[in-house]
């Protein structure tokens, strides 16, 4: 066959013999996924046009046993709040999708309602993806753990446990608390509290990681504020707390969002930031620096992250036993501290 052939081709090896090229340079092209030259992927493109020729996706994955896709998916569990806006969310599936879209996939989202025991098992025999990433435990980790001792094609955002479990990528949490007690001790802040659900595991070890960095003399009177998630009712619970006579001179937010609804709720009270009162927030979205003032936080890299699970993903799906990744927090000081 020649450029020059007209007539419709019958199979994508058609095409490869009339473009000189691989059966699998055909699929990268009229995918659009995997690494190929852009004059490459146009003449390819062009010729599939002249020749009505269209690939069938559906039955190429199924010739090869797979779907094309990565499932990620959030059991919703202790956040049923949360929603799939959260900037920290909007920020972590911005970079898994790159991610996966520099490797040939799609990403397949889905929001869980962990009901029965048996919900990630149901997911994975539906067969709608190739492997599973979990963005956070939420209250489901005796689900995550049998599941992960016979499913080897899944990654978990979130708090690593002591010992098995699935394989996990995260901050380390406990130090990004500690990180911020010591700040705020430096500070000259006495008086403090910590505004996040400590059921939530993540939250859990930041607040341990605080209450650590701590002196002795101030770890019995931290206040513990269990605060939703979202901007509205966290806004709410903060301006609450506040009018109820509250007033520390350093709070640690178990999150960014959390963290900038204290600073409009203690200006809803006249409380000066960072004069009268000094916040902490964690995870250093974008908006963390944009904010009015912008917002002291511990930095954990979503995109590293993101990049991380990814690649762990992938070297499990190939069959190599790759274990878990913790990620170093930072502290970013700005102007609520």
């Amino acid at each position: 066959m020649d450029d020059q052939e007209t007539g419709p081709l019958k199979s994508i090896a058609d095409l490869a013999r009339l473009a000189g090229v691989s059966v699998s340079t055909v699929s990268r092209a009229l995918t659009g996924k995997g690494a190929l030259s852009k004059g490459t992927r146009g003449r390819i493109q062009a010729l599939a046009d002249r020749h009505g020729f269209r690939l069938n996706v559906a039955a190429q994955n199924l010739r090869l046993g797979r779907t094309g896709a990565i499932a990620v998916l959030m059991p919703l569990g202790l956040a049923r709040g949360l929603q799939l806006s959260d900037p920290f969310l909007v920020t972590m599936l911005g970079f898994l999708a790159d991610a996966l879209t520099d490797r040939g996939y799609d990403l397949l989202l889905s929001r869980v309602s962990p009901d029965r025991d048996d919900w990630l098992d149901a997911f994975i025999r539906a067969g709608r993806a190739d492997g599973v990433i979990i963005i956070g435990q939420a209250d489901q980790g005796a689900v995550l753990g049998r599941v992960a001792a016979h499913y080897r094609p899944m990654v978990v955002w979130g708090e690593q446990g002591a010992g098995g479990g699935p394989a996990m990528v995260g901050a380390d949490n406990e130090a990004g608390g500690r990180l911020a007690a010591q700040h705020l001790v430096e500070r000259g802040r006495r008086s403090l509290a910590f505004f996040g659900d400590i059921d939530v595991p993540e939250f859990a070890a930041r607040h341990a990681g605080f209450l650590a960095g701590l002196p002795a003399s101030l770890r019995g009177g931290v206040a513990l504020v269990c605060s939703p998630l979202t901007p509205e009712a966290s806004h709410a619970k903060a301006r609450d707390w506040f009018a109820a006579g509250n007033r520390p001179d350093g709070i640690f937010a178990a999150s960014d969002v959390v963290a900038m609804s204290l600073v409009a709720a203690a200006a809803d009270h006249d409380l000066r930031v960072p004069q009268d009162l000094s916040i902490i927030g964690f995870d250093d979205i974008p908006l963390a620096r944009l904010a009015r003032p912008p917002l002291t936080t511990v930095r954990q890299d979503i995109e590293a992250g993101a990049h991380h699970l990814v690649d762990l993903l992938f070297r499990r799906i190939g069959g190599e036993d790759a274990g878990s990744v913790q990620i170093a927090p930072e502290l970013i000081v700005r102007e609520t501290s």
